[in-house]
């Protein structure tokens, strides 16, 4: 593993060869295209200053000539068919058609054209600009050239200038950072060995540095953490105890789901096997037990979704389907649910019939199912049911909720009761809760012992 002014060097030399490689980059690009425009501009110059002299001299083979000793420049003239007028680097009658060359006719479309290419005429790289113009009523292309290694010359130039400022930056930084980094060095070596120091019986529980103020913010935590560390060790009878609580807590948890589990899983098992062991079995009594079997599946697939939409709120992934529900007709609709497994039971509806909300209908039919059913579980007396645009009240007369299990009534896996005629998997209320406090609502619950329980929604 290497050592922190290793790190640093190693950082420091990637961080230089990259800015120089991009900066030199985007300084070669960027001077480039300037000094090609500078160039075509100024060529663009000239070649309006040559036009001029052509209207009034007809000699073209002395002015081109005269260009070339003057301006150090390549100029060439060709007429409307390509044919070379004058030229100031080579006989002219030696030359090629130049009809077809980029630039002429790319300076018949556009105000002028610019090529860069090799010349096999003098053996160099030129930056060719040629402008279209009619002179005495005949069409005439004036093109110059200028060598490109000039340009490059003057980019290289530049780039060794830039390279040796970027140098002197680095040594710079770099000698800045060797002292900083000595110095930190020297902090962290206090702060390791105070570290080491904490792994020992006897412990070190104080460490100070002046160097910074994020040392000195480092040092104050260490201080504090080694003083914790202290704590807890005094403590740790009490986090294992916490521990092994929690621990009793998953056991109940696990406890209450295999119970609700085991009855209807030996329901089906009991009667399959019936029917497997006897083949001749009556018609009327295999198709009772097929129906058990049905049943009870039924209250299986139904505990799944129960647990699993019990995860989903609890990890807050549920979404809401929101629409306009009328009270009235989801209360009547869970009412003819329960009604099945609870026969000869009254529900006495009062209220607005006509109220409605913005609900999630198939959530918050969870809601109404659960609270009917929990007042048919615990009282055997009628229940109530009042709805308004604001609220929904569902009463009952049962045996109530004692004070302490009020606070803990909509906790996960909560059981009021453990009498063995109480199935309840502890996730009714929990899931009440939850879903109405994903719909923003209000849940309200007040009750007395032996004088039942009120259940109101506030929307």
């Amino acid at each position: 593993m290497l050592k922190f002014h290793q790190i640093v060097l190693r950082k420091f030399l990637a961080l230089f060869l990259a800015l120089f490689l991009i900066v030199g980059a985007i300084v070669y690009y960027w001077i480039y295209e300037f000094y090609i425009n500078s160039t075509k501009e100024a060529l663009l110059q000239d070649i309006e200053l040559i036009s001029f002299q052509i209207d009034k001299n007809s000699d073209l083979d002395t002015l081109a000539k005269k260009v070339k000793e003057q301006l150090n420049l390549r100029l060439t003239l060709i007429d409307s068919n390509g044919n070379i007028l004058a030229e100031s680097h080579k006989d002219k009658s030696k030359m090629d058609n130049h009809r077809y060359r980029d630039e002429i006719m790319q300076s018949d479309k556009t105000d002028f054209g610019y090529k860069i290419r090799h010349s096999k005429t003098i053996n160099k790289d030129l930056l060719y600009v040629a402008k279209k113009y009619t002179i005495k009523n005949q069409t005439l292309y004036i093109r110059l050239a200028r060598e490109i290694k000039g340009i490059q010359d003057e980019i290289f130039s530049l780039g060794v200038k830039i390279f040796i400022v970027l140098v002197l930056f680095f040594i710079a930084i770099f000698t800045i950072t060797y002292k900083i980094n000595t110095q930190i060095q020297y902090e962290t070596g206090k702060i390791v060995s105070f570290l080491k120091s904490l792994t020992k019986k006897k412990k070190s529980t104080y460490i100070k540095s002046n160097y910074s103020e994020e040392f000195a913010h480092i040092t104050n935590l260490l201080t504090k953490v080694a003083q914790i560390i202290v704590k807890k060790e005094k403590q740790k009878s009490k986090y294992t105890q916490r521990l092994q609580e929690s621990n009793r807590q998953k056991d109940d948890i696990i406890s209450a789901i295999s119970h609700e589990f085991k009855n209807p899983i030996a329901v089906v098992n009991g009667y399959s096997q019936t029917l497997l062991d006897d083949e001749d079995i009556n018609p009327n009594i295999r198709k009772k037990f097929l129906k058990k079997i049905h049943k009870n599946g039924e209250k299986l697939s139904e505990l799944i979704d129960t647990l699993r939409l019990s995860m989903k709120l609890d990890a807050k992934s549920q979404t809401l389907k929101t629409k306009e529900i009328n009270l009235y007709n989801l209360v009547q609709e869970s009412i003819s649910n329960l009604q099945i497994s609870y026969p000869g039971r009254e529900v006495f509806v009062e209220g607005d019939k006509e109220s409605t909300i913005q609900a999630d209908e198939m959530l918050f039919g969870i809601v109404i199912t659960n609270l009917i059913e929990n007042a048919f579980k615990y009282s055997e007396d009628e229940v109530h049911i009042t709805l308004s645009k604001e609220k929904i009240e569902i009463v009952d007369t049962g045996i109530g909720i004692a004070e302490d299990d009020l606070k803990n009534i909509t906790e996960k896996f909560f059981r009021v009761h453990k009498n063995s005629w109480n199935n309840s998997l502890g996730l009714g209320l929990f899931l009440v809760n939850r879903i109405v406090n994903l719909h923003n609502f209000k849940l309200k619950i007040s009750s007395s012992i032996n004088e039942g329980s009120n259940f109101t929604i506030i929307f």
